[in-house]
């Protein structure tokens, strides 16, 4: 397919992650964002190409993952009201709350409907004057223009019998998070390209600035992470800290004005709880004042609901990089895709459904040696999707890419 095939050409994949040997002389670690860049990484066994010195952390870039229980225990209750038609995104239908998820209350008669748009839900209450029509408005700044776009459509059509139910959450903000953190081992940023064409780059400045991280806007294909990987560690091994714009065919410095100021009209920042974190300030987006007739928490006065995180799921840990998923001890176990303990292992960008789907399997699947491991047998190779183990160090054989 043109555009996306040479994004994962065999031959620029081995020329990068040679490159990216040539230029590491310490160890380095950086931390990409997005669970997109995530699964990329696993999928195609990019991190198992690179030089043992550099150690790829897996960061909290997953909307699905980060949402609280607590907001899933809301959509669950809204959703089981008999008025209620509930939408949403595919993804968030089997993310576990308390108690059960929204593909529970389908079965159990609730009406929730699968949707590819937040102005299908906007149609879908224009076409149902009587009932009363929710999306689910979860996201990065990725999505929030589309939804804050759906909130001005209904204000403009007075339709009284639409609302969202938020959580957005900012990126910058969880970055900011991630380093204050006493735990902290980052020292780069893969940024994720999706959330930097809507916000551009010029917020990302202060962190590199205040930190003295280098940060890389990145794509998602195996030659934008490799090229993001091989930036940052130039910056890393000459002393610089400065904010990169490797994903350029989509990113410019002032992001989409017309997108971001469709955002700022609707929404305000606000304080936010991570789904393992907690709350961090200013890292989400609530309706402003003007629409607040608009916000399904109010209309259905579900405020009040509160949740606590499972004991068991280490969710929190592995979104802040703190953990792998294979250090959870009910990975693969008491945790799998069919009956998931946390958001990770079901999200389509989930660190967990990662490990899971490509590198579940004796030795915990592929991890590195001093982090994780690789895998063993069959001669040392990896097989499918993901670059074949070849001598020293574990490197891969970029010539799996090809037909991926």
């Amino acid at each position: 397919m043109r555009y996306l095939t040479e994004y994962r050409d065999p031959e620029q994949v081995k020329k990068l992650a040679e490159a990216v040997r040539a230029a590491t002389a310490r160890p380095w670690r950086i931390m990409e964002i997005c669970g997109g860049q995530t699964h990329a990484i696993i999928r195609f066994g990019l991190d198992e190409l690179l030089p043992r010195e550099i150690t790829l952390i897996h960061g909290p870039g997953c909307p699905v993952c980060v949402t609280p229980v607590e907001i899933l225990d809301k959509a669950v209750a809204i959703a089981a009201r008999p008025e209620a038609i509930f939408c949403s995104f595919g993804d968030m239908l089997r993310v576990p709350g308390t108690a059960k998820d929204l593909f529970t209350v389908k079965s159990e008669g609730g009406d929730v409907r699968v949707v590819y748009s937040p102005m299908d839900a906007v149609a879908l209450a224009q076409q149902n004057p009587r009932r009363e029509v929710v999306f689910f408005a979860v996201g990065f700044e990725t999505t929030a223009p589309a939804n804050a776009m759906a909130v001005a459509e209904a204000a403009r059509l007075g339709l009284n019998n639409f609302s969202i139910l938020v959580s957005h959450v900012l990126v910058p903000p969880a970055m900011r998070a991630v380093l204050s953190s006493p735990q902290n081992r980052v020292q780069g940023f893969l940024a994720a390209g999706h959330v930097c064409t809507i916000t551009g780059t010029e917020e990302y400045k202060p962190l590199a600035d205040e930190f003295r991280v280098p940060i890389v806007v990145t794509g998602f294909e195996p030659l934008d992470i490799l090229q993001g990987v091989l930036m940052c560690v130039r910056q890393l091994e000459s002393g610089r800290h400065e904010v990169e714009n490797q994903y350029a065919r989509s990113v410019r410095p002032e992001g989409n004005r017309v997108a971001r100021k469709q955002v700022e009209e609707v929404f305000e920042c606000i304080p936010r709880k991570w789904r393992g974190i907690g709350e961090i300030p200013s890292s989400g987006l609530g309706l402003r004042a003007r629409y607040a007739a608009f916000d399904a928490e109010r209309r259905f006065a579900v405020s009040h609901i509160a949740a606590e995180e499972s004991s068991a799921c280490i969710a929190g840990e592995v979104l802040q990089g703190h953990k792998k998923p294979h250090d959870c001890p009910a990975f693969g176990i008491h945790c799998t895709p069919d009956k998931p303990l946390g958001a990770p292992m079901v999200s389509s960008e989930g660190a967990c459904a990662a490990y899971y789907r490509y590198r579940r399997g004796k030795g915990e699947g592929g991890r590195r040696k001093g982090e994780g491991g690789r895998r063993k047998g069959e001669g040392g190779r990896r097989k499918g999707e993901g670059g074949r183990r070849k001598g020293e160090g574990g490197r891969g054989k970029a010539e799996d890419f090809a037909g991926s």
